[in-house]
């Protein structure tokens, strides 16, 4: 009865897997990947800087900063004209110390008050007037100067799509090379994108700098890096 049972098993494994379709084969393909960078201008600039003091008391480090700091603020708003943002983006209190070469506990020197604010510029030419209005109203510290683009999606946009051209020229070659048509696209996978901004390092200014050549900034451009990868099914040879 057994020998029966397993000879029935097996005859229904076997007509079960014909009746089943066979898997279909991937279609012959050929995989090509475009890579396109495109330089625009930038149109907006944000600059960070503000004012930091130091005095032997926390109240007086703080007030010596707000006072400092107020002047600076009121021309560098003027400097950047009614259409700039402005925002604090940090503020800090810091005792200083001083360690003892043979360890022990750190003693308590003073304090530092830091403030920072960032200004954001459509207007890009005037990046050099707000840092030298600022730094001669007592601003002693320009953290960064970074331009970028009010719509990033256009530049993004428009290196995918160069992108995309380069890959399907790519994959046109490789068919050439190889004597075969191309049919139609089976993927297309986007790289991630990159954007390249030019960027001044932080630096430190004198209190109260003479007037005299503005400070240079130059813009440069931004480049926006995009990758496409296309996977093309091959139609036959010609």
């Amino acid at each position: 009865m057994r020998s029966v049972l397993a000879v029935l098993f097996a005859l229904a494994s076997t007509l079960l897997a014909f009746a089943q379709p066979p898997s279909e084969m991937p279609p012959p393909s050929v995989r090509a990947t475009g890579e396109a960078t495109v330089s625009v201008p930038p149109d907006r600039v944000e600059i960070r800087v503000g004012v930091v003091t130091q005095a032997p008391t926390a109240q007086a480090a703080a007030e010596n900063n707000a006072r400092q700091f107020t002047q600076a603020l009121a021309d560098l708003r003027a400097a950047a004209g009614p259409q700039a943002q402005v925002r604090t983006v940090s503020y800090s209190l810091n005792p200083n110390y001083r360690y003892p070469r043979d360890g022990g506990t750190p003693a308590i020197t003073g304090y530092t008050a830091t403030n920072i604010v960032e200004v954001r510029l459509d207007e890009i030419g005037r990046a050099g007037k707000v840092v030298d209005a600022a730094t001669r109203s007592g601003a002693n510290t320009v953290q960064s100067v970074q331009y970028s683009l009010r719509n990033e999606q256009h530049a993004r946009s428009q290196a995918l799509r160069e992108a995309t051209l380069q890959a399907r020229a790519n994959a046109e070659a490789m068919a050439g090379a190889l004597n075969v048509h191309l049919g139609n696209t089976l993927s297309v996978t986007q790289g991630e994108p990159m954007m390249i901004r030019p960027l001044a390092q932080a630096m430190r200014v004198a209190a109260s700098p003479e007037a005299g050549a503005p400070t240079p900034m130059s813009a440069g451009t931004i480049d926006v890096r995009a990758s496409v990868t296309l996977i093309v099914a091959i139609a036959g040879r010609p």
